[in-house]
């Protein structure tokens, strides 16, 4: 079973034509149906947690095979092929990129109230998702993003990308309901992109549980006792193995942070990061804190590790499954052979893969 994988995705410009997206989603829309006819929508989420299954479904869709627009427009085809079609599938798709994210608890509020079910657990879930990806892992990628994916039932995926501005890649970030014990530590399904940093701020590793602890007892002490021990910290030399400034303890900062916390007293870490305007700088702040007063540090190593789906040609990490490998293959020419879709766009469909099964039993 997949855990965690890499996938590269270097920073494409301009976006998919409107005459193949459209094709897209009609593609889309048929495999997407087959599959929930054949295996029910919780195996729809399932195969969109998984990082290959969904770069491979871009393939057969016929995108750029290995740019970061992948993720943004398959993301945007199957809301769109899925769209109104809610209550015969049974799974609803809420989210967007740039400002269209931002509108995601409007959209599950919108679903909750014409489909008589309760969309509080969606949004908070949308939400805390987001913040984990943007503050308790600060990574350097900017969430620009986010989708998700549920069902009435309680099966969810998340799915959102980041971008860097310097090395000109996106990451992106895969979760999913049914593998998640818990979401502040080790919650991913995947977290695909190009390559490790060297440094990272990741509050989500099991390493950082007591920072995670004590960054919370923090927020619900009283700050202006923290500020006295601020006074303290700003007279020594930070340390420079990771990315926490000196701006990071600004004591008006600190003071805006914790007076914000303190009044809100959360009850455990994932409140912390859902407190409106805890961001970013507010964790690093928290942090530094911990490290300095509870000698509490976190861990700040990437949480991005390598995985293949089928094993690799020279046999690393592990020979390829041919087996797997063939049985997938038949699965998609199964499916788009029993798709009501255009003649034309079905012959363009069995070349890609005809293509693809030809490379394989060459190599």
């Amino acid at each position: 079973m997949i855990k965690k994988s890499i996938v590269n995705l270097p920073l494409h410009g301009g976006k998919a034509p409107a005459w193949l997206f459209n094709r897209m989603k009609k593609m889309a829309r048929q495999i997407l149906l087959i599959i929930i006819k054949e295996y029910g929508p919780k195996e729809v989420l399932k195969r969109i947690s998984d990082p290959f299954w969904f770069q491979a479904f871009g393939c057969v869709l016929g995108f750029d095979w290995h740019s970061s627009g992948l993720t943004t427009t398959v993301n945007g085809a199957i809301k769109e092929a899925l769209k109104g079609l809610e209550k015969e599938t049974g799974i609803f798709v809420a989210g967007g990129k740039g400002g269209k994210s931002r509108n995601t608890p409007n959209e599950i509020s919108e679903f909750s109230e014409k489909n008589s079910f309760d969309g509080n657990a969606y949004i908070r879930i949308s939400k805390l998702t987001a913040k984990v990806d943007s503050v308790a892992i600060q990574d350097g990628y900017q969430l620009y993003l986010h989708h998700i994916f549920f069902t009435k039932e309680g099966n969810w995926v998340v799915i959102q990308q980041g971008m860097n501005e310097i090395n000109k890649y996106a990451r992106r970030y895969h979760w999913f309901s049914d593998e998640l014990k818990s979401f502040v530590e080790e919650p991913h399904k995947a977290i695909c992109g190009d390559k490790k940093e060297d440094v990272v701020l990741n509050m989500t590793a099991s390493e950082s549980k007591d920072v995670r602890q004590t960054t919370l007892d923090l927020s619900r002490h009283d700050p202006f006792k923290i500020l006295k021990e601020v006074k303290i910290i700003t007279t020594y030399n930070l340390p420079s193995r990771h990315q926490i400034l000196d701006t990071d303890i600004n004591s008006k900062n600190i003071e805006k942070i914790l007076l914000k916390t303190y009044e809100k007293q959360p009850d455990n870490f994932e409140n912390l990061l859902l407190i409106s305007g805890f961001g970013p700088k507010a964790m690093r702040s928290l942090v530094l804190l911990s490290e300095v007063i509870y000698k509490k540090e976190p861990s700040y190593k990437d949480p991005i590790s390598y995985s293949f789906a089928h094993g690799g040609k020279d046999g690393i990490p592990y020979p390829v499954d041919r087996k797997l490998y063939d049985s997938n293959i038949e699965f998609l020419k199964e499916v788009l052979n029993t798709s009501d879709i255009e003649n034309s766009e079905k012959i363009k469909a069995f070349k890609r893969l005809s293509n693809f099964d030809f490379n394989l039993k060459r190599a």
